[in-house]
């Protein structure tokens, strides 16, 4: 990218790593971390915050990427869904969406993964009720939502024996 005069620095961190770049005022953070970063686990889908396929940690909660531009984020703390495996290792809530057939076509997955996690921390032992209203903002056209809610029930009991 050709740098102009309206162009800004932003340096931040990401999923542990401190990140640098330049980018025009209007970039969102989506395309900033899709396209300067490499996290390509953050999809975007609908572009206006409505799906919940761009939410990220955005220090300490979620947030929707392509609704908040990269200039917002100076010095901030930006988890993606790379951030949940230890190398090989998948994270109990992964494990979960396999062994509970919680994804598809995986196009969702990333948001609701990290929209779970704030659910279970917030609400280590939820009803299913309350999974749904808790993933009430992340659209899946796949899966129907049960095998999801199934996913975050076994995820949650994972999580809680430690």
């Amino acid at each position: 990218m050709t740098s102009t005069q309206t162009d800004r620095a932003v340096s931040l961190t990401v999923d542990g790593e401190p990140v640098s770049g330049v980018v025009e005022p209007r970039r969102t953070l989506s395309d900033f971390l899709r396209k300067d970063c490499g996290k390509t686990g953050v999809h975007v889908g609908c572009e206006h915050g409505v799906c919940g396929a761009c939410t990220v940690v955005l220090d300490g909660r979620t947030a929707r990427s392509c609704c908040t531009l990269a200039v917002q984020v100076e010095g901030s703390e930006v988890e993606t869904v790379e951030s949940l495996a230890e190398g090989s290792q998948l994270h109990p809530l992964q494990e979960a969406f396999w062994e509970h057939h919680g994804l598809q076509c995986g196009f969702c997955t990333p948001g609701l993964l990290l929209t779970v996690r704030e659910l279970l921390a917030d609400n280590p032992d939820p009803t299913d009720d309350e999974i749904r209203a808790g993933i009430s903002g992340n659209l899946c056209r796949c899966t129907g939502y049960q095998f999801i809610v199934d996913a975050v029930r076994a995820a949650a009991a994972k999580l809680r024996a430690g």
